[in-house]
């Protein structure tokens, strides 16, 4: 009995293992690729501080790791985007919720960002990604607008620009959080403060 219960443990903490290098990988990738989509899989592994022949050994190529980075910003980052946007119906309240969304997301907002605004980008209407982006962006644009209609908003601006300022910010945001050189409230408020003078009238 006491061997079996041995192998189990040893079983158990074997699985922790992989399930953590696993992760690694993928939080490695989403940061590498988040600054070079472009970057090779040599940097992914370097980043998680593993070899290439064990990054294989969990993916067997480039595509299946970005899939993969894909899965997970599904489970995180957009469902944290799309609590933001059902938060509140006040349009001032969702654009800053979205933004501190973004901000905990970290990195996987910027590269699901990214990813779907990179050239080369196939936009599917029957891809749960694609729809998910375009749900958020469409909100993003009608909270905008409203705001814009309402005077909060600098009606001179384009959407498009207010989301790439938008998503300039959290990128910065999550960099100097990263440095550890102000307490995280501190820094949210930062950011909301600059974006929000930033599109005023």
């Amino acid at each position: 009995m006491s061997h079996i219960c041995d192998i189990s443990k040893k079983v158990l903490t074997l699985t922790s293992i992989l399930l953590e290098t696993k992760d690694r990988i993928i939080e490695s990738a989403i940061e590498v690729f988040n600054q070079d989509f472009s970057a090779p899989l040599q940097k992914v592994a370097d980043n998680a501080n593993i070899t290439r022949r064990t990054l294989h050994r969990y993916f067997k190529d480039r595509d299946a790791l970005v899939a993969t980075c894909e899965r997970e910003m599904e489970v995180s980052c957009k469902k944290a985007m799309i609590t933001a946007i059902e938060s509140s119906n006040e349009p001032l309240i969702q654009l800053e919720n979205m933004l501190y969304a973004g901000i905990d997301c970290g990195a996987k907002y910027s590269f699901f960002y990214k990813l779907h605004q990179q050239d080369g980008h196939n936009h599917n209407k029957n891809n749960k990604d694609c729809v998910d982006y375009d749900f958020i962006y469409n909100s993003f644009t009608n909270i905008v607008k409203e705001l814009q209609k309402n005077g909060v908003v600098n009606k001179q601006m384009t959407v498009q620009w207010i989301q790439n300022l938008h998503a300039g910010i959290i990128n910065s945001t999550v960099n100097t959080v990263s440095t550890k050189e102000s307490s995280k409230s501190s820094i949210r408020s930062f950011a909301w403060n600059s974006f929000i003078k930033g599109i005023a009238p």
